[in-house]
């Protein structure tokens, strides 16, 4: 068993076959497919599976706290593994490409802005949006 349907099962959650095609689909994704792009992952591996199925799946995932949804401004929701450890996203404009990070820099910011503001610090999300830089800003 993959790692996500391990928290389904930890969870209590029934497996079924095409849940568990999904789950092993959403386990092997280098990426953050949405219900479009998972759909036809899983429906590559059975050809049985509708897109309602995939829709409902994802949903009872999220809720369940096994996944995350992640919204990146193009106007369909993404979906990733909910992350052991914090990080952070990139995102290319001009391809879509999503780039996951880590900066204790930033993490610090966050917290003391939050504290200088007068709040602890609970949660965040950051997303920064781009575009490829050319040769020649790069060697600048």
């Amino acid at each position: 068993m993959d790692r996500l349907e391990l928290l389904c099962v930890e969870k209590g959650m029934r497996m079924t076959d095409q849940r568990r095609v999904i789950a092993r689909v959403l386990s092997v994704a280098h990426d953050h497919p949405d219900v479009e792009e998972l759909y036809r992952r899983a429906h590559e591996v059975d050809p049985h599976i509708s897109i309602a199925t995939v829709y409902r799946t994802v949903r009872l995932f999220e809720e369940a706290g096994i996944i995350a949804r992640l919204d990146f401004r193009d106007g369909r929701s993404r979906y990733e593994e909910a992350p052991d450890v914090h990080h952070d996203h990139l995102i290319d404009m001009k391809t879509g490409k999503v780039v996951e990070f880590m900066d204790e820099e930033i993490e610090a910011l966050q917290t003391a802005i939050a504290r200088r503001l007068g709040y602890k610090l609970v949660d965040h999300r950051l997303e920064l949006y781009g575009i490829p830089l050319d040769e020649s800003e790069t060697k600048q």
